[in-house]
């Protein structure tokens, strides 16, 4: 999903998405560490997808502690 997208979603929406994230990157990882090559890409994405939310998430922490002062 591209930035511009979850820009558009709220707080809870990223979080969800998040949570799914690491719950199948955490399968990929079991999957790969039992000989299954199949992945690789899905796995990079998905660590790419995980820091665009972590990143959009702090952008809005940051643009609401800005409006707060």
């Amino acid at each position: 999903m591209k930035a511009e997208q979850m820009r558009g979603l709220d707080a809870a929406e990223l979080k969800k998405q998040l949570a799914e994230g690491d719950e199948t990157m955490f399968r990929l990882r079991f999957q790969m560490s039992m000989g299954q090559m199949e992945g690789i890409k899905k796995l990079r994405e998905l660590k790419k997808d995980r820091a665009r939310i972590l990143t959009i998430l702090r952008e809005t922490e940051i643009n609401a502690a800005k409006e707060g002062k």
